[in-house]
């Protein structure tokens, strides 16, 4: 009678899974997760771990079946440190495997993502009126393209540097200054080279922002928020007891113009004053800011008129009335 193959004790087999590997010491720890599962838990949505673990066991080798000896997770993880604890550091802070389907609709996913955030962020400055995620579209295109072509020529540049490359044709007097100048510049910009999977789409699209702000491929600018501010009107002529901390240099400039009464640095922060009055004994202003303004605002009202000021968005875009 033909004997069967025996399976090693130490292996076992799973299919359709993704991989979590993280490297302890000078070894490779991998667990075996259901797909879509860890970037689940990852961001909070997925709290119950035996809906992301296949198999609560950590492997050397999840296609081979190699589970991870005791010994090993002792001396990697340390003696006393529970299984439970080491799949959780695992998932938290290991590497996800995913195979190229996954991986491509990942990276899909987050470019929409991006691609959203954005066009609800930014405004052409003529018309106020926010684009269509396709112009954005297009518009980062044109960066990327832009930003591998830099990339290509920073290689040349240090190729003909070491002697690699065709050897530079010397510069006249003040050229040399000029192209310092203007490398400078170029630096200094922001730039995008696409979308990753590794970054957070929030973090991603405030780079897009910045880019296309610095770059102009097309004429945009941050949105601008329409807000209300209310405080008590006794407040209003009170002399500012501290400076304010944090905005940029436009918004420290606009500051440092105001008298220095509580109401001359609202309006100050404010861009664009739409109205304000004084009801009974309530104060309101309402214009339009940019985003940043915001939490500027905050602090302020919270510092100078003891939490009874209130700052609130009334709309994220300005556009044009009827539309």
């Amino acid at each position: 009678m033909p004997q069967g193959i025996n399976q090693p004790s130490n292996q076992i087999k799973l299919t359709n899974v993704s991989l979590v590997r993280l490297k302890k010491g000078k070894k490779r720890f991998e667990i075996a997760c259901y797909k879509n599962k860890v970037l689940e838990w990852r961001s909070g949505t997925e709290k119950d771990l035996d809906n992301v673990l296949q198999i609560p066991q950590v492997f050397f080798s999840v296609s081979k079946g190699q589970t991870a000896p005791h010994a090993e997770l002792t001396k990697a993880f340390g003696k006393d440190v529970p299984l439970d604890d080491i799949i959780l550091e695992i998932l938290s802070k290991g590497e996800l495997q995913v195979g190229e389907k996954e991986r491509h609709a990942e990276l899909e996913r987050m470019h929409a993502e991006v691609i959203d955030i954005v066009a609800g962020k930014l405004v052409d400055p003529k018309t106020k009126r926010v684009y269509t995620t396709g112009m954005i579209e297009k518009a980062l295109d044109i960066l990327s393209q832009k930003g591998a072509q830099a990339h290509e020529k920073e290689g040349d540049s240090k190729n003909s540097e070491s002697g690699t490359g065709t050897p530079a044709t010397p510069a006249k007097n003040g050229d040399g200054a000029k192209a310092e100048g203007g490398n400078e510049k170029s630096k200094s910009a922001p730039t995008w080279t696409g979308v990753a999977t590794t970054k957070s789409a929030k973090s991603q699209a405030l780079e897009a922002m910045k880019a296309l702000i610095a770059n102009q491929p097309i004429p945009v600018q941050r949105a601008r928020m329409r807000i209300r501010v209310t405080c008590p009107a006794f407040v209003l002529k009170q002399s500012v007891k501290s400076s304010q901390k944090g905005g940029n240099k436009d918004e420290e400039g606009s500051q440092a113009k105001a008298t220095g009464s509580v109401k001359d640095r609202i309006i100050a922060t404010i861009e664009t004053v739409e109205s304000q009055d004084t009801v009974g004994e309530e104060w309101e202003v309402t214009g339009f800011a940019e985003p940043g303004a915001l939490k500027i605002l905050g602090e302020f009202l919270s510092s100078e008129t003891k939490g009874r000021g209130n700052v609130e968005v009334l709309d994220m875009a300005v556009l044009h009335d009827g539309d």
